[in-house]
């Protein structure tokens, strides 16, 4: 956990009217970069979040109006709505302080001008450094990171006592037990790009360059290279061999993997509690190559935006930083959401779970999901890509390279 630096500037008390909620960790101070911002501060912190996290910040909220008076509004959201409510809310001034959110929000959030840089100073060492790349920005972090999530291989310990060493090796395990499939993957008639990345990055394939500093730079689309390629004729073998179907959905893959129709499911944290119910051991591991070179799933990080139109920065920092950035608040998260913490402390406390270790150890790995608003151009062309493949809709090679164009060409206007 950070230690607190700087000194709070008192924000003056005022009544409390929140639920009376149980105490959460020791509360800090801000940094006096925070503190010297000079606004007018308001009464009442408007806080957005969806339902499993406001049951725990209704603790987090009593303790910090406990120990500076600023009220705390927590609001119950859907979270399929947020984004798309910041961008028109804030800028009317009708939206929140903070919202949670996903950090491939950030591009569209902060080109909109609707949140705004979170000041971590030397706070931001405390955090797994893939969860504040997540939220960096035109190298400025935009958010409080607390969950970190990532799909695996989720291993059915019964059928597979043993970790797979090789991707060959995954396939001969499942062969030897009679397995239907040799491993499970959602696809859906939609396509999940998402979930395949870390099979296309074994072959060396990338949707963009990155900076020196993790960045991604969106002027420099390298999905349609060799590697690409190579990944889209493996698509297509694995769709002809009968293992990749578009009727493969997300409830039909975990139905199938409960079942025991494969000894491994590509899939995330999300699942965890529904197959554990269904009496299946599990363990969790990094997935195999199937192409040469490391396996590197996409890292989703959860965070606290900032609103750029808050009237309370300090108190907002502060709640923050402060109070959100503490291990117990992050493990306590963590508990509801199953995602592991992006706070270091809490993190390595998680990790003693075999189970979100399984995850973490996939996650080391990882890349950050990209949250340049370029990204809105490529899901569309290479979900519809990879379906099309699977689909036996033409040759892979020129439905690769016909997709990238398409994305050049949106990439462009």
């Amino acid at each position: 956990m950070h230690t607190n630096r700087g000194i709070f500037r008192s924000i003056g008390a005022v009544s409390v009217a929140l639920i009376a909620l149980a105490g959460c960790g020791n509360p800090g101070d801000v940094t006096a970069t925070q503190q010297d911002q000079g606004e007018a501060t308001s009464s009442t912190l408007t806080i957005w979040a969806d339902a499993d996290r406001v049951s725990v910040l209704k603790d987090v909220a009593e303790q910090f109006t406990d120990k500076t008076g600023v009220k705390v509004n927590l609001v119950q959201k859907d979270m399929g709505s947020v984004q798309q409510d910041l961008i028109t809310q804030v800028p009317a001034g009708k939206g929140p302080d903070i919202a949670i959110g996903q950090n491939d929000w950030t591009g569209i959030l902060a080109t909109d001008g609707v949140i705004q840089p979170l000041e971590l100073g030397d706070a931001e060492s405390d955090y797994e450094k893939v969860a504040t790349d997540a939220f960096n920005y035109n190298g400025k972090i935009y958010a409080l990171p607390y969950a970190i999530e990532n799909v695996a291989l989720v291993r059915n310990t019964k059928l597979a006592p043993q970790a797979p060493t090789t991707w060959d090796d995954m396939v001969a395990t499942a062969k030897s037990v009679g397995a239907e499939y040799p491993y499970l993957l959602q696809v859906g008639d939609q396509g999940d790009s998402y979930t395949m990345y870390p099979i296309q990055t074994s072959f060396g394939s990338f949707v963009f360059g990155q900076r020196d500093d993790g960045s991604y730079d969106s002027s420099k689309l390298t999905i349609g290279d060799e590697n690409g390629v190579k990944f889209a004729q493996w698509v297509q073998q694995q769709a002809q061999n009968g293992t990749l179907s578009t009727s493969m959905s997300a409830d039909i893959s975990l139905s199938k993997f409960e079942q025991g129709a494969s000894p491994y499911f590509i899939t995330g944290p999300w699942n965890i509690s529904a197959i554990q119910k269904a009496g299946i051991d599990v363990a969790v591991d990094p997935i195999p190559s199937a192409g040469g070179q490391t396996a590197k799933p996409f890292v989703g990080v959860s965070g606290f935006f900032l609103s750029s139109k808050t009237t309370n920065k300090i108190a907002a920092t502060d709640f923050l930083i402060n109070y959100i950035g503490t291990a117990d608040v992050q493990q306590s998260l963590y508990k509801v959401g199953q995602r592991l913490p992006a706070l270091t402390a809490a993190y390595d406390q998680a990790s003693k779970d075999s189970i979100a270790q399984g995850f973490g150890k996939a996650s080391e790995n990882g890349v950050p999901m990209p949250n340049i608003t370029e990204m809105s151009s490529v899901w569309q062309y290479w979900n519809a890509t990879e379906v099309s493949i699977i689909s036996q809709r033409g040759d892979p090679a020129e439905l690769w390279s016909q997709m990238t164009d398409e994305i050049q060409s949106a990439l462009n206007k």
